[in-house]
């Protein structure tokens, strides 16, 4: 680990169990000395003070690792367009987030905390500004609700068509979504539940989470003729069509969407490689979209496809989490796997990956949190 790294880590220990107040004193900085900046944001600023910190622990988890570290901080620089931030705007990030940091540590701050952060601020403001230049494509797209089908009392799948310019995704990429009617200039991530099409229909899946403005409208109050706001694709859960290796895909919810998207691309052109989909839920009624997987592995004789419940004792399929599940099979370790859903079912699947002996670099996942 470089010195600058340590410096970073043992300075955020230091304010991590005040990060909501490191949060609320940078953005309370910063709406004071760039009172413009404050209409860029949502009324309720929770999850963007969350969203703060997320970040900040990403970028110092990946200081040492310079690719890494550009690739996720440009990635949020093209993304944080979608705002109206101004590449000029950045300018101001550094100075407020510093003071919030050196404030909320108070007397245990010391000058090499100080030149550890401004130096590694320099450069995660560099690299956001080098994003939001690079990418001279539109900031979002207007798209209408083309259809709306609520599956149960808190999911539903919906299509749109972004408005006037295609939108150029890969399947399994997300992208930020807003409700302007509904949930203004809140965003949250979506993965796009089909492959590019000759149309540019783009089929979203929604859980309404509980106190989700953004997940809850989409769930219960847009209709179809709605227009939303869909932001630029992102992710790196992406097929690679050279390799020789079969497929294991693991969803859980509604990452059942990306997964979708891969197997419809697949559906394009595989001929050689079996694809296994190993879909979890807590009961049958939570499968809400297996009958369509049902067709499609009727059709495609290489996708064999494996429903489990946790919590459903008249279910006749498998019984058990997707990683346990999982775990009775195999061996894997020559497989290609995708992993999609709730973060405690994404972690729980690379632990048992790891345990499985499966290569890293045989693993793809997004862990993508709101931008």
């Amino acid at each position: 680990m470089s010195d600058l790294a340590q410096l970073l880590k043992e300075s955020w220990v230091l304010v991590e169990e005040e990060r909501d107040q490191v949060a609320g004193y940078f953005y309370a900085r910063l709406f004071l000395d760039q009172p413009s900046l404050r209409q860029l944001f949502p009324v309720h600023m929770d999850t963007q003070r969350r969203c703060l910190v997320e970040a900040l622990v990403s970028a110092v988890g990946s200081i040492d690792d310079p690719e890494q570290f550009a690739e996720y901080l440009q990635g949020l620089g093209r993304a944080h367009r979608k705002f109206h931030v101004q590449p000029a705007q950045y300018a101001v990030f550094g100075p407020a987030l510093l003071e919030a940091l050196r404030t909320v540590a108070d007397e245990r701050w010391t000058i090499e905390y100080d030149q550890a952060w401004s130096e590694a601020l320099q450069l995660l403001t560099t690299n956001l500004i080098l994003g939001a230049e690079s990418d001279t494509g539109p900031a979002f797209w207007h798209a209408e609700v083309l259809s709306h089908e609520r599956r149960g009392t808190d999911v539903a799948v919906l299509t749109c068509r972004p408005l006037q310019h295609p939108l150029v995704h890969q399947a399994g990429q997300y992208v930020s979504v807003e409700a302007p009617r509904y949930a203004p200039r809140l965003w949250r991530s979506y993965s796009i539940a089909n492959a590019p099409r000759p149309d540019n229909v783009l089929e979203f899946h929604v859980r309404a989470a509980g106190a989700g403005w953004v997940s809850s409208a989409l769930v219960r109050r847009v209709r179809p003729g709605d227009l939303l706001r869909v932001a630029a694709p992102m992710g790196t859960m992406l097929l690679d069509r050279d390799s020789p290796r079969d497929i294991v895909c693991l969803a859980g919810g509604v990452g059942l969407a990306p997964i979708k998207a891969l197997v419809d691309e697949l559906t394009r052109f595989n001929r050689s490689r079996w694809v296994h989909v190993y879909l979890g839920a807590r009961t049958r009624d939570d499968l809400y979209d297996l009958p369509e997987l049902q067709r499609l592995a009727a059709a495609y004789p290489w996708l064999n496809l494996v429903p489990c419940c946790t919590d459903d004792p008249g279910w006749t399929g498998e019984h058990g989490t997707v990683p346990e599940v999982l775990a009775r099979y195999g061996p894997w370790h020559e497989h290609d796997f995708f992993v999609a859903g709730p973060s405690g079912m994404v972690r729980a699947s690379l632990r048992t990956l790891a345990e499985l002996e499966v290569p890293a670099a045989h693993i793809r996942y997004d862990s993508f949190g709101e931008v």
